[in-house]
């Protein structure tokens, strides 16, 4: 009767960890250098989208960005068409979210 009590938490413990880290596995985190083409802003200045032209393969890439720290260097000009960029964003669902968006020289 313990070894099965034993067994049956192991394999629910088991189980659960595995439905914990699923979402994380799901997310496909891509990682980008290119030079911003276009950069959209929103009317609320929440969000924008970014045009980038990735330097490998010379695609134009969609992201979709809604941190405040990007969206300020946005809005100061710290980051404007024609900057290199590395990014990252979760290609989830389609939809290029951004996760990290910075100069390749800094900033």
């Amino acid at each position: 009767m313990r070894k099965m009590l034993t067994r049956l938490l192991i394999a629910g413990a088991l189980a659960a960890s595995t439905l914990a880290t699923a979402p994380a596995a799901l997310a496909d985190e891509v990682k980008l250098v290119g030079v911003i083409t276009k950069i959209k802003m929103a009317a609320d200045g929440k969000s924008a989208v970014a045009i980038l032209k990735d330097n490998k393969t010379g695609e134009a890439v969609t992201i979709n960005i809604a941190d405040d720290l990007t969206l300020d260097k946005f809005k100061d000009k710290r980051i404007v068409e024609g900057d290199e960029i590395r990014a990252k964003f979760d290609n989830t669902g389609g939809k290029n979210e951004s996760k990290s968006f910075k100069k390749t020289a800094g900033c």
